[in-house]
């Protein structure tokens, strides 16, 4: 859990040092890639939570 925590910091300080560069230097590349990888974090937490989601349900004995 500490590796996905890490992770998401990673990826929140990247995505904002993506909009200040562009801030500053107003390549759209930047812009660009701060989108990107915003989708693919969006994505990726979507399917660990969804795991985590079936991991919970396999548990629970009926």
């Amino acid at each position: 859990m500490w590796l996905l925590r890490l992770l998401a910091v990673i990826l929140v300080v990247t995505i904002g040092a993506g909009f200040l560069i562009y801030a500053f230097t107003g390549n759209r590349s930047y812009l660009a890639l701060s989108w990107r990888l915003f989708k693919y974090g969006i994505v990726f937490a979507l399917l660990v939570f969804a795991l985590m989601f079936i991991e919970r349900l396999a548990i629970i004995p009926l």
